[in-house]
């Protein structure tokens, strides 16, 4: 086949081969080694559409993302390096109404709550270049942006405060937790007991229950009446009694201690009297009375 081509190429004129050339198809991609644009169907895309449409919010870009109006003013603040406790009104009112005209040209329901702060921020300005007028105590009025400057600072402090619980390690956000499978059997599986064991346990009950006794407690009623009644029987019939004389150890402290408080009371009701001679002498208990 390659002979024949070369034959016929052979009796045709010199400028043949190139118009033989011309009009065989040209089969040479646009783009050699390039980047396709996307893929249609599994074949690469080189050149885009020429009736492509592309909506003109299809694609938004927003350098500044905040959470608020508090938070715009709060960001416009702090990167001039304002003072929050006195703030330039006009530079930052101004500031403040370009960002929201972005806003409002994109999505007027975003803006809508940027606006209300916009109107406050020019009730505070236009507040500010009337005359102060001192109030009817006496003291000076209050400043117009002592009320923004609150909310801004407290604004400020649970910012901080969120920034700070996010650093904290979070479950699937920084660690994972580990779970571990334990194949166990249905069926409990009890320690084998020998017969010493039971035998060295039952020698220790033994032990101690011999060591736990029962004491059983009786309550005797003593009467302090019945002792006063007997003390002034015995001292009607002596004139005086020694005062150890009227105790009777044998019967117990509790009875001795009973006769003891007997004796103070008679003593505390002028029943009878207590008398010593002198120093370390004997003491006597006699009636108060002379029995009739």
């Amino acid at each position: 086949m390659m002979a024949a081509q070369d034959a016929l190429l052979a009796h045709l004129p010199a400028d043949a081969p190139e118009l033989a050339l011309a009009t065989q198809p040209d089969t040479t991609p646009n783009v050699v080694d390039g980047m396709a644009f996307a893929k249609l169907y599994g074949e690469p895309l080189f050149k885009l559409p020429t009736d492509l449409y592309i909506p003109p919010d299809a694609l938004e870009v927003f350098l500044e993302a905040f959470q608020g109006p508090l938070d715009l003013l709060l960001y416009l603040i702090r990167k001039q390096n304002f003072n929050i406790l006195d703030i330039p009104m006009a530079d930052v009112t101004r500031q403040y109404l370009e960002y929201v005209d972005q806003i409002r040209s994109r999505n007027l329901e975003l803006a809508a709550e940027y606006l209300l702060m916009a109107a406050m921020l020019i009730e505070i300005k236009s507040r500010m270049l009337l005359p102060v007028k001192k109030a009817d105590t006496g003291e000076e009025a209050e400043d117009p942006r002592a009320e923004l400057v609150r909310r801004l600072l407290e604004y400020e402090q649970m910012k901080l405060a969120a920034q700070q619980l996010d650093t904290l390690p979070q479950l699937g956000r920084d660690y994972v937790r580990a779970q571990i499978f334990i194949e166990q059997s249905l069926v409990p599986r009890w320690p084998d007991v020998n017969i010493g064991e039971l035998q060295a346990v039952w020698a220790d009950i033994l032990k101690r229950a011999k060591l736990t006794q029962h004491h059983t407690i009786t309550r005797e009623e003593l009467s302090v009446r019945e002792h006063m009644t007997g003390i002034l029987r015995r001292l009607q019939a002596a004139k005086f009694v020694e005062f150890s004389d009227l105790f009777d150890p044998s019967r117990g402290v509790p009875v001795v201690v009973v006769n003891f408080i007997a004796l103070l009371e008679l003593a505390k009701e002028t029943l009878i009297e207590i008398t010593q001679a002198e120093a370390f002498a004997p003491i006597y208990v006699r009636l108060a009375y002379s029995p009739t």
